[in-house]
């Protein structure tokens, strides 16, 4: 089990993520700056050497204070794989979070951070693994499968994929106008809420936290039982997320988590 600083404190992925080639640590340009809910801001990053990634890898950022003290914390990428030499990464801000308050109360654009990627091999999509897909994901722990999102889109937008997102407000939904827009379109792509601290807002949404009957329930919207499950978000989250896929019939081994949180 490979532990690593997130979003949150910690980020645990349930299963040695194979080697990753080596990567070197590399100045980024803050591009811009836009604030996506409340507690969360995106940054975009402009590259100095860019690189390729998958949808669901990370990137681990680096701060160094002028007395030599230095900060580390890792964030998923948000952006859609493909040729850029510029990374989204959504950060929320956390309370004693002191990389995630220097980015929201310090960070201007034009200023530069040092960071390494892309890392991690397991929790990852790409359109070879093809579908169909249930993605769950609690808080910011969205945002690796909103990249899912975004290239699933872009390559195979008729692939069944349903993403089940947990928050606890209409206005804490991570990317809402954007996802909203996907499935508009009406092509493969559906979206279920679940909101822990409001009335849900349209009929297919749930008004509760996840658990094994709403994960059974989003289940039976798939046209044809998932080949991959990926749950991401705190521990409490992706246990109930994941006990109830597999309470529901999904075989253990198509399930990929990551956590985070303590």
């Amino acid at each position: 089990m490979a532990i690593r600083g997130s979003n949150s404190a910690l980020r645990v992925i349930e299963k040695p993520p194979g080697l990753t080639p080596a990567v070197r640590w590399q100045s980024a340009t803050v591009t811009s700056i836009v604030m996506r809910t409340p507690r969360i801001t995106s940054f975009v990053f402009e590259l100095s050497r860019p690189f390729s990634f998958e949808a669901g890898q990370h990137v681990d950022i680096r701060l160094t204070a002028p007395n030599g003290y230095r900060a580390m914390r890792s964030y998923s990428i948000a952006s859609e794989p493909g040729e850029s030499s510029s990374i989204e990464l959504a950060i929320e801000r956390l309370e004693n979070g002191e990389v995630s308050q220097f980015f929201h109360e310090v960070v201007v654009v034009g200023d530069t951070i040092e960071l390494r990627g892309p890392l991690g091999g397991y929790f990852v999509w790409s359109e070879k693994d093809g579908g169909p897909l249930l993605l769950a994901g609690g808080g910011s722990g969205v945002v690796p499968l909103v990249s899912m999102i975004r290239r699933c889109q872009r390559v195979a937008a008729d692939l069944p994929v349903l993403l089940l997102f947990s928050a606890r407000s209409w206005d804490e939904v991570l990317f809402r106008d954007e996802l909203f827009g996907f499935e508009q379109k009406r092509n493969g792509f559906s979206l279920v809420l679940a909101l822990t601290r409001e009335p849900q807002r349209r009929p297919t949404d749930f008004a509760r936290r996840v658990d094994a009957g709403i994960m059974a329930d989003v289940l039976r919207r798939l046209p044809a039982a998932p080949k991959y499950v990926y749950v991401c978000g705190s521990n409490a989250f992706v246990n109930s997320a994941a006990d109830g896929a597999v309470a529901a019939g999904v075989q253990a081994p198509r399930i990929r988590t990551e956590r985070y949180g303590v």
